[in-house]
């Protein structure tokens, strides 16, 4: 009677990581947000505008002066991955996506944004 009681509970347990699971694949959706509100180091939404920063003939933002000098010094971090194409884009340039909880994802152009909410992921 004990391994049926254990067995009943794992197969439950098992049935609910499921069911979140799937709940959460379909809670990841983005919407568009603007550049001006994202710190692109932290790539976090944020509820006010962040510090802008002009390199070249591109502006990035930042939350602090810290993100600021980051972006200054280090030109990777004014890049990302594309999660549908897998290209390279300029964060300054770039569609930038907010998933549920402030992440942001950023995007070639706003076709790959569709694409995303629509379930397409680069292949790894």
């Amino acid at each position: 009677m004990t391994k049926n009681r254990i067995a009943f509970a794992l197969t439950s347990i098992l049935l609910v990581l499921a069911a979140v699971s799937a709940l959460a694949e379909t809670n990841d959706q983005v919407v568009v947000v603007e550049s001006k509100m994202v710190c692109m180091i932290n790539n976090r939404s944020m509820s006010n505008e962040q510090i802008p920063v002009k390199i070249d003939d591109k502006t990035y933002y930042g939350c602090c002066p810290m993100c600021k000098e980051r972006l200054v010094k280090d030109e990777e971090s004014r890049y990302a991955i594309d999660p549908v194409s897998g290209k390279k884009v300029d964060k300054a340039k770039a569609v930038i996506g907010a998933l549920p909880g402030a992440e942001v994802l950023y995007f070639e152009n706003e076709t790959n944004l569709k694409k995303y909410n629509a379930g397409a992921r680069a292949k790894k």
